[in-house]
């Protein structure tokens, strides 16, 4: 279950095998006027997702059994609920892999609880400012090839009714390039654009996103009709878009 709501008070499901850490992220959480529900294992995230409202995700990348990786890349193909991946601090290459299967952003271990909660704002705050035109549009329902781009409700679909899951980074990167159309948007742009404040140095994450929202929107991915890749430059969303009410 999925509220998407910009309430105070977030529900965060924290995922971690280490009973220590799961306290830890609790008792923050609770600090910070949240409520948090902890699991550790998979299963028991599994079922606190099917009985509760949540909100966002921090999950764990190495537990024992199924680990984050594949439970985010398993989540991701069925839910919009955000996901924060908890890393190894130097290990580039587990931060690349969660941010291509989906997470929405990541942290890495040690790390202390006010960066946590920081980080959880600023993803949720991404989520609800993607929906949002930054200038006057005259209507929130954008149109483009076989695709009805609905901003304030965070919804991209196909023309058959089919939904297309996008992850907030993912929605807030073609929310960015659809209404920026057909500028060119370099990769710093596009970062101050779907992230904000949240911009982190590992702007290669842009290009991973890149790469994602082409699997998802595009007939051939590794010929993009929609997304271009401006060389030296940047991108540029190339299709084009027209507005409807509804």
């Amino acid at each position: 279950m999925y509220r998407g709501a910009m309430d105070s008070e977030f529900r965060v499901l924290a995922v971690d095998d280490d009973a220590e850490i799961l306290r830890f992220v609790g008792g923050g959480l609770e600090r910070a006027g949240m409520r948090p529900h902890l699991a550790r294992s998979v299963d028991e995230a599994e079922a606190i997702l099917r009985a509760e409202a949540i909100d966002i995700i921090v999950l764990d990348l190495m537990m024992p059994g199924e680990d984050g990786l594949s439970f985010c890349k398993r989540h991701r193909a069925s839910s919009a609920i955000p996901v924060i991946m908890l890393t190894a601090l130097a290990d580039d290459v587990d931060r690349i892999v969660g941010l291509e299967i989906g997470a929405d952003d990541y942290l890495g271990k040690p790390f202390n609880t006010r960066e946590l909660i920081a980080r959880i704002k600023a993803v949720m705050r991404r989520g609800t400012n993607a929906a949002t035109p930054r200038e006057p549009t005259g209507s929130t329902v954008l149109c483009f090839g076989p695709y009805r781009f609905v901003a304030e409700e965070m919804s991209l679909t196909r023309a058959s009714g089919e939904t297309v899951h996008l992850t907030s980074g993912e929605f807030a990167l073609l929310n960015a390039l659809v209404y920026n159309a057909p500028r060119i948007l370099s990769r710093d742009a596009l970062l101050d654009l779907s992230r904000g404040e949240n911009t982190h140095a590992f702007d290669r994450s842009i290009d991973s996103q890149i790469s994602r929202l082409r699997s998802k929107i595009e007939g051939d991915p590794r010929e993009p009709t929609m997304i271009k890749t401006v060389r030296n430059l940047g991108y540029a969303f190339s299709a084009k878009v027209t507005r409807a009410s509804e």
